[in-house]
Formats: structure tokens, C-alpha cells, sequence
């Protein structure tokens, strides 16, 4: 099929949303389909090898810009978006922002909606049902079972396969294939050579920063790796560090998603302490309905979990692939810490069932449901 894929994140960009995008194109692509994707602004001054680098995706696709203006929230984009695919003649319309989803819709242009919170803004439920009631809808895509109950209680409608298909984030497993030991991992990252616990993914409020510095702080015994962050946060977080004392905590900042499979892999432990309150980019909560990618990336890295116990996340994880404590209690996470350093034989276990949990949820496998029966 000829795929027209419509977004509104920035690439490239650091964000989730960015990195997701592209990572569903090139699944599209590893099915055997045609696709373009339009997105607002200019294009960027960057090459395709780093595009490539930074997303750690391999199928070349062609990106359309397209001039927006900013006080036209968009609206203008998605318009403008929408023409430009019908007159490429796409066979599908994937479209995650809501208005181009509802104008799609309503002109009768096949669409898939990928939704990933509540709809926002004034316009926000408007628009929404006009996509439900356009005859182009074809299938909705919510990325969590939490997020669709949601919708279906506030909007009074029943969602049910195969209009809609629950879509949690994917992952490359390919690129998570023989991963080295966390010592060999250490030596080509050089690293000191001790245990070691990680953390990949943003330093925004909600992501449990503070719990992690205090379970360091607690093992001054164990190395303490955190990879990620835009650069104001880290070096925010650096500065923070060197007047606490503790010393046992590397923060790495940014690191491409080409390379991150290996500074995971460097770890014995990893963690997701999300508090009751998840920030994103935009600066809303996202605790309800979160599809986290460290969740999809940790299950595929062979390695012991420990998470947050909160109900989107058991969408997921569960107690054999993942110890769940209460995201407060900071004794909990000390002491599944220190267990998990005294039991290697209970580490393997948790590691090798995340790997094999992670299976279900491969970026291309995500793309066959979203589209299966539709060809």
C-alpha cells in the first residue's frame, strides 16, 4: 500500500513522539509498503546518515516539510498535509494528530488514528467525534487498554476490534540481539567495573530523579548510570550532584538511539521509577495512559527491572518480569536493589522473561496489527 503518514513532531528531536514516528515508518517500510511522511517546518540541515543514527532506524523514506504557521495551532499543517497526500494518491491515511485525523475522516479518505492521550483544547472532543463519525475511519489505535476505557466512557461510544486495535509502543529487537555480558558492555564503554544500575530516558519532573539520587546516595558501593535528558537537565542535574557529595552516579546526557541498547546492556539492574505524576515535553500528565518506550526497550535488554507499580504499566510488566514497588516508598526500592545484587540466579530469571515478553512488542509486529485486514 501507499501509506501517507501525517505528524507534527519535530525532526529530529529527542522527544518520544519523534523517535515513535519514525520508528513506525520504517516498520511500514519492513512490511513491504510505499510510505511518505509529511511534517511541519523546514527541513532540517542534516544528512540521512544522521537521521539514521540518531533514530537507529536503516530504511530511507521520503520526508515532506511543509510551512506552518504557529498561531494556526497546526490546523493549517494538517489541511495542507492532507491535499499534498490525496494528490500523492496514498492508499492509507496513518495520521496522529487529531485534526488532520477528523479532516481525513470526514472526507472519506481512509485513516488510522494513533491516539495517545485524551483529546485536548477547546476543539479537542470536537474534533474527535467528527473522526469517529467521518466515513473515512478505519481503525483507531490507543496505546493503552487504560487510555480506550477512558474514551469510551467519556465519549459513550463502544470501542471494539477490529476498529480499534490497543497499540503500546514497539521496539527494535534486532538491535537488542547478542547483547555483550554488563562487564564486557563496561570495558567498551569504559566504564569502572562494578554493579551497576541504569536509567535511559528524560529527566523531566515525575521520572523519579530525586528517588534514584537518594537510592545512590544509600549504595555508595554501586555505580549509578543515568543516559538522557535535554541538555539544560543534565547539566542541571550534574551541578546538583557535585554539591550532595554523592559520587557514585555518572549522568551521561543525550545518548542515539543506535547506541543505547549497549549502555543498558552495561547494567545489571534497570529502572523506571515514575512517580503518580508523569511530565512529557509539552509539560502535561501522561500517568493514565502512558506507553513509556524504556519499557519496551528494558524488557529487551536482558536485564532485572524494577518499576513503578502503577496500572498502565501492568498493561506490561508484572512480577515475573519486573518487580513492582510503590513509586514513594523508598526503602521498597533500596531493598529490591540490594535483593537483586545478592541473587544473580533471581536476576536471570526476571531478565530472561523480559526478553521473552518483549517479543510481543517489536515495532513490526505492532505494525501488522495496526494495519492487519486492511490490504
Amino acid at each position: 500500500m501507499r501509506i501517507a503518514c501525517i505528524a507534527t513532531s519535530e525532526v529530529p528531536s529527542r522527544k518520544a513522539n519523534s523517535i515513535r514516528v519514525m520508528k513506525v515508518c520504517q516498520a511500514f517500510i519492513g512490511l513491504g509498503h510505499t510510505i511518505q511522511l509529511w511534517l511541519p517546518g523546514r527541513a532540517p540541515d542534516v544528512s540521512w546518515q544522521f537521521l539514521a543514527e540518531h533514530y537507529g532506524i536503516r530504511d530511507r523514506f521520503p520526508i515532506r516539510w511543509i510551512r506552518a504557521a504557529r498561531r494556526l495551532r497546526r490546523y493549517d499543517f494538517c489541511l495542507r498535509a492532507v491535499l499534498a497526500a490525496r494528490l500523492w494518491r496514498a492508499d492509507l491515511y496513518y495520521i496522529w494528530p487529531l485534526q488532520a485525523a477528523a479532516l481525513a475522516s470526514r472526507r472519506g479518505l481512509p485513516t488510522v488514528f494513533e491516539i495517545h492521550d485524551q483529546p485536548q483544547g477547546r476543539f479537542g472532543p470536537w474534533l474527535f467525534g467528527q473522526y469517529l463519525r467521518g466515513s473515512g475511519a478505519r481503525r483507531l489505535l490507543p496505546i493503552t487498554e487504560a487510555l480506550c476505557a477512558w474514551l469510551e466512557r467519556v465519549y459513550k461510544v463502544s470501542l471494539e476490534p477490529p476498529f480499534v486495535v490497543i497499540a503500546p509502543t514497539g521496539v527494535d529487537l534486532e538491535r537488542y540481539v547478542d547483547l555483550p555480558t554488563p562487564e564486557e558492555a563496561r570495558r567498551e564503554l569504559g566504564m569502572q567495573e562494578s554493579f551497576t544500575v541504569g536509567y535511559t530516558g528524560h529527566l523531566y519532573p515525575g521520572r523519579g530523579i530525586d528517588l534514584m539520587l537518594e537510592l545512590a546516595r544509600r549504595n555508595p558501593t554501586m555505580q549509578f548510570i543515568w543516559a538522557g535528558g535535554e541538555p539544560a537537565a543534565v547539566d542541571r542535574w550534574r551541578r546538583r550532584l557535585a554539591g550532595s557529595g554523592v559520587d557514585n552516579v555518572q549522568v551521561l546526557g543525550f545518548v542515539s538511539n543506535e547506541r543505547l541498547p549497549l549502555v543498558q546492556a552495561a547494567c545489571e539492574v534497570l529502572l523506571m521509577p515514575y512517580e503518580r505524576r508523569i511530565s512529557v515535553s509539552g509539560g502535561g500528565d501522561t500517568a493514565r495512559f502512558a506507553s513509556p518506550m524504556k519499557v519496551f526497550e528494558y524488557l529487551a535488554a536482558t536485564r532485572a527491572i524494577i518499576s513503578s507499580d502503577l496500572p498502565v504499566l501492568r498493561e506490561v510488566l508484572n512480577d515475573k518480569n519486573a518487580i513492582l514497588v510503590p513509586p514513594e516508598d523508598v526503602d521498597a526500592w533500596n531493598d529490591a536493589i540490594r535483593s537483586l545484587d545478592s541473587d544473580p540466579d533471581r536476576r536471570q530469571h526476571l531478565a530472561f522473561q523480559a526478553r521473552s515478553d518483549a517479543t510481543r512488542y517489536t515495532w513490526i509486529e505492532r505494525a501488522k496489527r495496526s494495519l492487519q485486514d486492511m490490504e
